[in-house]
């Protein structure tokens, strides 16, 4: 069942997603690329000598399925799959965030953004799964290949897939059975006290090509388990309702969002570092931040390296507890137990 509140009931800044012209609107006024953000960013593009793909490819990593034969003794085990693809493990439940196995996040399967490093685990090793979240429906959140291999799989047959209004029909398209396919308008719940997803705004956008936009939703989402609370942020320029977020679905546990993919051309849509740190700490900056979308594909004009070590400089500036797993490593996450990895050095 979904529970759905209504504007008049709430009268905050999150609320069900508006339209206008049967296109999704976000909930604040935002500036997104078209043609001439991708005029002014190709000379950037050309000019630029940054190392926007490691020199030498990342890994191999290797996820120990067998891992997932043992609970987590916190309740809370998260496995990185790379960018924003991650398994998160929690209170007896298993919810996969946007899983994007396929080797380019492109329409095309011969161009376009490369990954860095090969997936950790292999598709037909995943565990069974309640949940597959997908977010919206960029390339880099929702793979083709990835959810029709999914889809096949006997041991998901009793999956169930949440995702935001109108990306439902892509996910049927790609071989999920309607049945199995639950979209949610912004502050939509569905689930039970074992867990609870609620869909949130976010400040971004949608479209699978140029000329499709804002015609299906996007959203963050918070999961809530018996025991545990999680933000995933998907994709999100800074807006004012984190605050909200935080005083009404919070305080998180772990609190994922995104720092790469940046650039001021497009800061309307995409967080970056200084985003993700101010998001944070409104949200009342309790648990652990987890960057994401960021080491896996070459998606702006910085160093693939750069949002990460961008991102600890202002953690450390700002006593903020960073949570940056290996990918690939299934995490137990403890309450007030930072973890860095540093694989990409």
């Amino acid at each position: 069942m979904v529970e759905r509140s209504s504007v008049a009931e709430r009268r905050t800044m999150l609320r069900r997603a508006a339209q206008e012209e049967q296109r999704y609107v976000n909930p604040v006024p935002t500036t997104v690329g078209g043609w001439e953000t991708m005029r002014k960013a190709l000379p950037l593009y050309l000019s630029g000598k940054e190392e926007k793909v490691p020199r030498v490819p990342p890994g191999p990593f290797k996820t120990d399925a067998g891992a997932y034969a043992t609970p987590p003794e916190s309740g809370l085990r998260v496995t990185w799959m790379g960018h924003s693809s991650t398994l998160v493990e929690m209170d007896g439940m298993r919810v996969l965030l946007d899983p994007v196995w396929d080797e380019r996040a492109s329409p095309l399967r011969w161009a376009g953004p490369k990954r860095f490093f090969a997936a950790p685990l292999k598709l037909e090793e995943m565990p069974q799964l309640d949940v597959v979240v997908v977010s919206h429906d960029h390339y880099d959140h929702l793979g083709e290949s990835t959810i029709r291999a999914l889809a096949k799989m006997a041991k998901l047959r009793e999956t169930e897939w949440v995702t935001s209004l109108g990306v439902g029909e892509i996910l049927e398209d790609y071989g999920v059975k309607r049945e199995r396919i639950t979209e949610l308008d912004w502050t939509d719940t569905i689930g039970d006290e074992s867990l609870k997803i609620t869909a949130l705004p976010s400040r971004h956008f949608s479209g699978r090509g140029m000329f499709n936009r804002f015609e299906t939703l996007w959203s963050s989402f918070a999961l809530r388990g018996s025991h545990h609370n999680v933000y995933y942020g998907a994709d999100s320029g800074w807006w004012p309702g984190f605050q909200e977020i935080g005083a009404e679905y919070g305080p998180f546990d772990l609190t994922m969002l995104e720092i790469g993919a940046y650039n001021e051309l497009w800061k309307d849509i995409h967080l970056g570092p200084e985003g993700a740190a101010q998001a944070f700490e409104e949200m009342g900056g309790k648990g652990l931040l987890m960057p994401i979308h960021w080491g896996l594909f070459d998606l702006a004009l910085h160093g693939w390296r750069q949002p990460i070590e961008r991102m600890i400089q202002i953690a450390e500036e700002k006593g903020i507890a960073l949570w940056i797993p290996e990918p690939g490593s299934p995490t137990e996450v403890v309450s007030g137990v930072t973890v860095r990895s540093e694989w990409w050095r």
